[in-house]
């Protein structure tokens, strides 16, 4: 039973990676859009978050970089 649930969380895993994978980059450019925008709220946090979550992107940890960029979205107003 056990075995079982670890390879359906594996595989849940394996199978959303990708998804999260794609969804990076439109976040990215969502922020710099806004921080085009508006530079003001273009703070020191959102430009860390947004260079951190790009940086988790190009390292595969995609969870990590998507909540990241949520919270430089948030900060920026984006829904």
């Amino acid at each position: 039973m056990l075995k079982r649930t670890l390879l359906a969380a594996a595989a849940a895993i394996l199978i959303s990676s990708p998804a999260f994978a794609a969804e990076c980059p439109k976040h990215m450019k969502a922020i710099d859009e806004a921080m085009a925008k508006t530079p003001a709220k273009a703070t020191a946090e959102v430009k860390k978050l947004r260079a951190d979550g790009e940086a988790d992107h190009k390292a595969g940890k995609h969870a990590d970089s998507m909540v990241k960029l949520k919270k430089a979205e948030a900060m920026l107003g984006i829904k």
